[in-house]
């Protein structure tokens, strides 16, 4: 199957979807009002709540959302064939997604930029925002540590690219004085230097890793696990604009523009895919994913059709840089469409490998041994990009080649194999951290909103104290996942996490449509709701029974078995409790009950006035 005609019907979707179907909800669903007052005006304090251009604020959003999900996601599920993938991702993206990202980050706007949980609480009861934020506390935990579980494996004995990573920090940071304390407002002139330095990075880390100094940058797994959880600290606890922004919208630069070069790469060089459309695991035995193709490829796909962690970053940090409501339409739902993009050049990168070269790069050799398969071009391509790739798992490794094989195939770029496979890992990398750094930041804000109930101080989010205490715990809490897991325990446990998260927004979301007396358009999220809903319990209750719970009867894993057991029954329990509440909540708004008294109702709708709530 040739490449060209999915890319062609892939950006034709998309752009329809944005077009008319995201049109469509702005002005009938949500009723977006460009004068109504933004929290970034109303509760700017130079720290988080901060007005920010919508170009910028795009880029920290997308940064932010798209994670190490679009682009492992559909690698890991090329085990079932390239069909699946393709038809979830584009379906999945347009009418579930990028509608569940709007809607969550028009809802929290409405409720002063505040958390899902919160909202929840708000708008269905204090029931449901009790559990949401258990569950959520919960799910950010797991989302990060599959995130960063990919990036760690990445990086591990890589110097170029942890050089190359590591520089973008400096470079963020200059950047941030430079825009918003030296000469605010200005993004041009730092946008073409930090994009100019960084592309030096990617070339000049090569002299790094071939130099004396390389041994600086050369990481084990634990070791880059500690640095990770450093990173991720900092990012949460320095003012926005310094570090986690501008970084944000640095990396968007080298997202977007990979994304685009990518897009062209296939309409040029039109690589066949080598995989089937359907392969022989889509009944379960498979070497990477513990499943069958009904629901497993649904929680594998993850991020690039719907994600719940979208929920956090919506709920999180971008509504409190949100300068115009109707620029909600561009960043919420567009956002989600570019991700969706990501995820699609991903699987054609993906599937134009042979599928003996890709096994045997994300299957360890024992496994890969037992599987009849024999690598066709491996050895050159260990030798191009100058890194052995053989049992490199995880799937960031193999979209790398597969991605620098379509570079490297566009006319006078053969010769730069090694240049654009590590170009290649930092641009996985970029995508991953800028995620780990917003998460971290969205999670203590969450862990700070749930201790709030308890001891008010926790509850400001400027309480230096409070935020220092909270970050530590969500570090701690993902770090030691990342140190002790493997990307067959830890990916499906993320993907399950992630789903059950997008239940739950979804959940808030339809309760939120009608409360707002907006029930005709409540099928909007109720449908997606019930679908993700189903696929992802029943395979939550699979990872248990067949992945976690043999796990804990392995030697020397009985604690962490048991342990990612226990947490994937307390997700879902959790989550059934919000799903049973919140259509309680409907149901009584419908028969004409008064809506909860901090509910976003009618009369705001009508009159484009604050809420009442927060």
């Amino acid at each position: 199957m040739n490449s060209f005609p999915i890319m062609v019907g892939a950006l034709c979707v998309l752009v329809l979807g944005y077009r008319f179907y995201s049109a469509f909800i702005a002005a009938k669903a949500l009723a977006l009002d460009p004068n109504r007052q933004m929290p970034s005006h109303q509760f700017e304090d130079g720290h988080n709540y901060v007005p920010m251009n919508k170009w910028v604020l795009f880029g920290h959003h997308f940064a932010a959302i798209a994670g190490a999900g679009p682009l492992v996601g559909p690698t890991l599920a090329m085990q079932f064939g390239y069909a699946p993938g393709l038809i979830w991702l584009l379906a999945g993206a347009v009418l579930a997604g990028c509608v569940h990202d709007f809607v969550i980050l028009v809802a929290s706007v409405r409720h002063n930029g505040r958390s899902l949980p919160e909202i929840a609480r708000a708008e269905i009861g204090p029931v449901a925002g009790f559990t949401a934020g258990v569950a959520v506390l919960f799910i950010v935990v797991v989302a990060l540590a599959g995130l960063g579980l990919v990036v760690v494996n990445a990086l591990a004995e890589s110097s170029w690219g942890t050089f190359t990573i590591a520089m973008t920090i400096p470079i963020a940071i200059v950047m941030g004085l430079y825009m918003f304390r030296i000469k605010p407002g200005s993004i041009r002139g730092p946008s073409i230097a930090g994009v100019t330095v960084l592309v030096a990075a990617v070339v000049g880390g090569q002299w790094v890793a071939t130099s004396s100094i390389g041994s600086w940058f050369l990481f084990d797994h634990h070791q880059l696990t500690a640095l990770l959880c450093i990173y991720g600290f900092a990012a949460s606890v320095l003012p926005v604009w310094l570090l986690l922004a501008p970084r944000d919208y640095l990396s968007s630069y080298m997202k977007v523009g990979t994304v685009f070069l990518l897009i062209v790469g296939v309409l040029v060089v039109r690589p066949d895919l080598q995989f089937p459309a359907f392969t022989e695991w889509i009944h379960g035995g498979g070497p990477i994913i513990p499943g069958k193709l009904f629901p497993f490829v649904f929680i594998t796909i993850a991020c690039g059709a719907i994600s719940g962690f979208h929920a956090l970053v919506a709920s999180g940090t971008t509504p409190k840089m949100l300068d115009r409501e109707t620029d909600a339409r561009m960043i919420g739902y567009g956002a989600m469409a570019m991700e969706c993009l990501v995820g699609i050049v991903a699987l054609i990168a993906a599937a134009s490998l042979h599928p003996g070269d890709f096994y045997a790069i994300n299957v360890p050799a024992a496994a890969y041994a037992k599987l009849g398969l024999e690598p066709v071009n491996l050895a050159e391509l260990s030798r191009e990009v100058g890194e052995n790739v053989a049992g490199r798992t995880g799937g960031a490794v193999s979209l790398a080649v597969g991605m620098a094989q379509i570079f490297s195939a566009i006319p006078g770029m053969k010769s730069l194999m090694g240049v654009w496979y590590h170009f290649a890992i930092m641009f996985e990398a970029l995508f991953i951290l800028t995620t780990i750094d917003a998460g971290t930041r969205v999670g203590r804000f969450l862990l700070q909103e749930f201790l709030g109930n308890f001891n008010r101080r926790f509850g400001e989010t400027s309480w230096l104290p409070g935020s220092l205490l909270t970050t530590t715990a969500i570090v701690v809490s993902w770090g030691y996942f990342i140190y002790t897991g493997s990307i067959r325990t830890i990916w499906p446990m993320f993907g399950t996490a992630n789903q059950l998260l997008a239940c739950v927004a979804l959940a808030v979301g339809t309760t939120f449509l009608v409360n707002m007396g907006k029930p005709r358009y409540a099928l909007l999220t109720a449908l997606p709701m019930l679908f993700v809903a189903t696929t992802t319990l029943s395979a939550g209750y699979l990872n248990v029974v067949d992945n976690f719970l043999p796990l804990a009867q392995t030697a020397g894993n009985a604690f962490r078995g048991y342990l990612q057991a226990g947490l994937s029954i307390v997700m879902m329990v959790a989550v059934v409790v919000v799903l049973v509440d919140a259509g309680r909540r409907c149901v009584a708004t419908l028969r004409g009950e008064p809506i909860p008294p901090k509910a976003f109702g009618p009369a705001e709708v009508r009159e484009g006035v604050p809420q009442r709530c927060c």
